[in-house]
């Protein structure tokens, strides 16, 4: 994973009043920090953007944990407790969304092909727009469906870029199940995987959730570092081209996944 770098926004503390507590205010600010960062962060780290000495967070954040507002994972980085982490807001779907269906749109009347669109929410990973092929017999998707993070494209292209702790949770809370013989169940296999995924830029499914279904994704990010979206087109294996007209698609895919991303961070400081 590339080095996480924050710039915290965090909101201006009330130096007014008489009453104003320093500490109080630097626990606000670890917890919009936290909020922000993708993967969980080292004391140290949280430390300099706070700017303050380790033993003085670390009282901040040992009572924080106590609350249940933080936790840390295996490596002792702090992360926000699953209670705490903040719904995805609606503004934030209905902007991907906006800005997605015209792209899906496009490559459905290319290649003729089903597009579909994922979001990462706290635990899972789920179809929120499809863009049906006008064929008879093709490749479906249905909004609102839960996805594979270890099979489908869409799921593998999300679950590839996140922390280990997030991406671990994801995989725990769907299970690594069999779908077909060519599913991949195997842990170290299914961490090879994701490592090809972040390697080229996307993913594939072959027939691994639906004999006779073949998938392209591409993740999207919605930050310059931070994936929560992917998009794929779903194509019948009986009408998958030579590798030349799939190279083809994979291009298109990253394409539209990097139209998207652009025009989502052109957006996002306003969400």
């Amino acid at each position: 994973m590339p080095k996480i770098t924050v710039k915290a926004k965090t909101r201006r503390p009330p130096t007014a009043t008489p009453y104003f507590s320093r500490a109080v205010s630097k626990a606000l600010e670890a917890l919009e920090i936290l909020k922000r960062t993708p993967e969980p962060l080292a004391l140290h780290k949280l430390a300099a953007l706070l700017r303050l000495t380790k033993s003085s967070l670390l009282r901040i954040l040992q009572t924080l944990e106590g609350a249940g507002y933080v936790e840390r994972n295996h490596a002792g980085h702090y992360q926000l407790t699953a209670d705490t982490r903040p719904v995805v807001p609606a503004r934030l779907l209905s902007t991907l969304l906006r800005v997605a269906t015209p792209v899906m749109r496009d490559l459905t009347r290319e290649f003729r092909e089903t597009t579909g669109l994922a979001f990462l929410f706290d635990n899972h990973i789920e179809a929120i727009a499809v863009v049906e092929s006008p064929h008879v017999m093709r490749m479906g998707n249905t909004v609102g469906r839960i996805l594979q993070p270890h099979a489908s494209a869409l799921g593998k292209c999300i679950a590839a870029f996140q922390a280990d702790d997030r991406r671990e949770r994801l995989l725990r809370s769907y299970g690594i199940y069999s779908f077909t013989p060519h599913t991949i169940t195997d842990e170290n296999e299914i961490a090879a995987e994701f490592k090809r995924v972040r390697e080229r830029g996307y993913a594939t499914d072959r027939e691994e959730t639906t004999l006779d279904g073949c998938c392209f994704g591409a993740p999207i990010f919605t930050s310059p570092k931070e994936v929560l979206a992917s998009i794929s087109i779903s194509i019948p294996k009986s009408r998958l081209g030579p590798q030349a007209w799939q190279d083809q698609v994979i291009q298109a895919i990253l394409r539209a996944s990097k139209t998207i991303g652009d025009g989502l961070q052109a957006q996002i400081d306003t969400l």
